[in-house]
């Protein structure tokens, strides 16, 4: 068996309670992300602050998050992968809370960069862990059923949040937030696993110059942060964009697109998790690239439309999106021996957290608004976000390159990586 594919087996049973809690605290940690964006018109309206500022609030997030994760490579690998998980996620669950008492723009930022920097590194624990329980034979399903808490966040955190939004403040989200935090901390003390992945001969600048110097792992990190760069250009105005230029209000409308976009997400991520275990993985990827090309273009200029039309561009738009995530990002756990997955996947996340934030601020220097208060810049956007798209792909063939393993299925998964020596 390959190193990248050395897993903890556990019974059926632990298995599926394994991953439903990993899935519970990364559904927090994506609604966590996603809130801010529904939320933009309020918080422009309420702080008195412009799309350009608007962004940089939301940047901050994944900013810290990325300081954080490169430390954390460093250290990860020295503790038990449970440990750390519940001491970061209470540092999230308490900045979270702190995020909802904010009375300044200013003050609200600083409790997201905390926010940013504990949730960061705990989301990299949670595909930590993925790769120690699962192996690579099953890894493609079991990202996309933790992954698969993108829609659920969609269909019920944002509708939810939105709704206590409007009826009492943009506060009201996050205390619910905090309060899930609360209740996922306590599971996963009693559900998650005690799995022997300290590494009592740790070096942290040994262990951290061997990752950053594997070829594989260059490669991986290059697909993972042009993974999130086409993405998180266009999501910080989408909501805005379809209460401005469609015209839908954000009591109601607004929420019902989330719904409607994550349901069609949550059935369809098994659907990517299956195809990822038993097709090409970079082939699947680059035909859901594809399809999200299409729909971007057309999401961009999206003008005065009715709720269904807008529902549509929605779903298509999160289905696409969030279906590269499946198999990307087996691609990537696939890329790396289990000594430094740890490590590597706080550094990847952080190379992530970064690229998304730097994506952030890059649309705020595209999207403006006009004197009647329409957005304008954004199909434009949409133009440069189409690239990284495109890049995206590029990135995944010289990874497959490399190490066709990382992209074929079922037992040709377990061909060995290449060494450090031969793979740099």
């Amino acid at each position: 068996m390959s190193l990248s594919g050395q897993h903890h087996a556990l019974t059926p049973g632990r298995e599926r309670a394994t991953l439903l809690t990993l899935g519970a605290v990364q559904f927090t940690h994506v609604l966590d992300f996603m809130i801010m964006m529904p939320l933009g018109a309020q918080l422009m309206r309420g702080f008195q602050i412009s799309p350009a500022q608007f962004t940089r609030l939301v940047a901050c997030y994944g900013l810290a998050a990325a300081v954080s994760g490169f430390i954390g490579g460093f250290y990860m690998d020295r503790f038990d992968r449970k440990r750390a998980l519940l001491v970061l996620y209470t540092g999230f669950g308490v900045a979270t809370f702190a995020c909802g008492l904010a009375p300044t723009h200013h003050w609200l930022m600083a409790a997201r960069l905390a926010a940013g920097a504990f949730g960061g590194l705990a989301g990299s624990m949670v595909t930590a862990m993925i790769g120690d329980i699962i192996p690579p034979i099953r890894r493609g399903r079991a990202m996309s059923y933790v992954m698969g808490a993108f829609p659920v966040a969609s269909v019920l955190g944002v509708p939810v949040g939105l709704v206590l939004a409007g009826k009492y403040g943009w506060h009201a989200p996050f205390f619910l937030l905090g309060a899930c935090a609360a209740a996922n901390l306590l599971l996963a003390s009693f559900a998650l696993p005690h799995l022997p992945t300290a590494l009592h001969d740790h070096n942290p600048r040994r262990q951290m110059r061997e990752i950053l110097s594997h070829g594989l792992h260059l490669r991986a990190f290059a697909l993972g942060a042009t993974l999130v760069m086409a993405g998180s250009m266009l999501i910080p105005f989408i909501a805005p964009s379809f209460i401005i230029n469609v015209g839908l209000d954000e009591k109601f409308q607004l929420p019902f697109t989330y719904a409607a976009g994550g349901l069609a997400t949550m059935l369809s991520m098994p659907v990517f998790g299956w195809l990822s275990d038993h097709t090409d993985r970079f082939k699947l990827l680059a035909w859901l690239s594809a399809a999200a090309i299409v729909v971007v273009l057309f999401l961009v200029r999206l003008g005065p439309s009715s709720l269904g039309v807008a529902s549509l561009m929605m779903a298509s738009f999160m289905v696409t999106m969030s279906g590269r995530f499946t198999p990307a990002m087996t691609m990537i756990t696939n890329a790396v021996e289990a000594r430094y997955r740890g490590g590597f996947m706080s550094v990847n996340a952080a190379l992530q957290q970064a690229a998304s934030g730097c994506a952030n601020v890059i649309a705020g220097f595209f999207v403006t608004s006009d004197s009647a208060g329409h957005l304008v810049g954004y199909p434009l956007l949409g133009y440069v976000s189409v690239g990284f798209f495109v890049l995206t792909v590029v990135c995944a063939a010289q990874l497959r390159a490399a190490a066709p393993h990382v992209s074929t299925p079922g037992k040709k998964d377990a061909v060995p990586l290449p060494p450090i020596e031969a793979a740099a």
